[in-house]
């Protein structure tokens, strides 16, 4: 019996739209299906298409429940130690480009640097808030980055939902964020520390160490990347 590649594809969103032109770019054709977070490639091997979260791919490249998938570069350097090691990037592929960047509110005149925004964090010392607060959806490489630049006085804020919201309804002071173009920070009033990128990213097929390792699965994945030569 033969193996079941199985392949984690975005399930929404522009990075889901792209993905879906990649693989169809390069006659690979995804099944039309009822099922919304099932399908498979008609004219492959055996293959299951499992359409989930980008967050969620990573997860399950490193569990070895998915063989091979898409997500983003900035996911995959976000995740714990332990879940990167078991994932290996295949090809860094043509779209989903964006940076992880450090936004604080424009009317900080004074801050347009990391430098700056050291020297000011201490002002929070002692105030209600106990220290700057970030909003965040990347709270390792957030905390790496803010490390690296010197800054000790402050405390991440897990976001829920609209991180650039948070300085505005008192959950946070200032933002990390991921952005392509950086209009959303623009429209809420946010501006981009001019040292302040912490990540460029952007979309990557990427496929289970594990997997690798299993003979039959192994050549079934490199066909499979051959084929996805138009990036």
């Amino acid at each position: 019996m033969s193996e079941i590649l199985k392949i984690g594809l975005p399930s929404k969103g522009r990075l889901k739209d792209e993905t879906f032109k990649l693989f169809q770019k390069n006659n690979l054709k995804i099944k039309e299906t009822d099922r919304n977070y099932l399908s498979s490639i008609k004219n492959f091997k055996p293959n299951e298409v499992v359409l989930s979260h980008a967050r969620e791919i990573i997860e399950r490249l490193s569990d070895n429940s998915i063989d091979v998938g898409v997500s983003g570069y900035d996911l995959l350097q976000e995740s714990l130690p332990g879940i990167k090691k078991n994932i290996s990037i295949a090809k860094k592929l043509s779209f989903g480009s964006a940076d992880l960047v450090i936004a604080v509110p424009n009317a900080w005149i004074d801050v347009q640097t990391m430098a700056d925004l050291e020297e000011i964090s201490f002002n929070f010392k002692g105030k209600t808030t106990g220290k700057l607060r970030v909003a965040t959806k990347y709270p390792n490489l957030t905390n790496e980055f803010l490390l690296a630049k010197g800054l000790t006085q402050y405390k991440i804020v897990n976001s829920l939902g609209s991180t650039e919201i948070y300085p505005f309804t008192n959950q946070s002071e200032i933002i990390t964020d991921i952005t392509s173009t950086g209009s959303t920070l623009k429209a809420n009033n946010l501006k981009v520390l001019k040292d302040g990128i912490i990540l460029s990213s952007v979309a990557c097929l990427l496929v289970s160490k594990k997997s690798l390792k299993n003979n039959n699965k192994s050549k079934i994945i490199h066909k499979l990347l051959n084929q996805i030569k138009k990036l």
